[in-house]
């Protein structure tokens, strides 16, 4: 009988997207509503994300960067988690509790967005020269890992 719990299995990667799904859209939320009302910075990945494909593809294009944006969120972050992070979590610290692998794991998504991608890639400054969005955007992806982490915790794709 086949494992229906892979990441790579039919419903594996139906959970992976529903879970991103349901993370990008609480990223969205926190980054444009909830930080805002709090006082901090709102989130602007899209732009973002436009940047990096402009240093990419070498012109802009806002339907690419939204796309770019929506595929990370819904598609490459969850494959990122189900097939290195969550591997690592369970060989190396199998006793560490999901939600704190899903605070440690968003802080991995930060540093690869706002050093990696917008740093190195697109030419911004590192971290976005540590302004208020740069908190925005660590809130941001913890609590993407969370709902992300969390949602496949549910549907036992994770299972601690």
């Amino acid at each position: 009988m086949p494992d229906t719990t892979s990441p790579l299995s039919p419903r594996g990667i139906l959970m992976l997207m529903l879970a991103g799904a349901l993370a990008t859209a609480a990223f969205d939320i926190y980054g444009q509503v909830i930080s805002p009302a709090l006082g901090g910075s709102r989130l602007a990945p899209v732009p973002l994300a436009g940047s990096v494909w402009r240093a990419i593809a070498g012109f802009p294009s806002k339907e690419m960067a939204e796309l770019l944006h929506y595929t990370a969120g819904v598609i490459g972050y969850p494959l990122g988690f189900a097939l290195v992070a969550r591997p690592l979590w369970q060989k190396i610290a199998p006793a560490v509790p999901w939600w704190a692998v899903a605070v440690a794991f968003g802080c991995a998504q930060w540093v690869f967005a706002l050093y990696i991608m917008a740093h190195l890639v697109a030419g911004q400054p590192a971290f976005l020269g540590w302004t208020g969005i740069t908190w925005a955007a660590l809130w941001g992806h913890i609590v993407y890992a969370l709902v992300a982490i969390g949602v496949s915790n549910h549907f036992a794709l994770v299972r601690r």
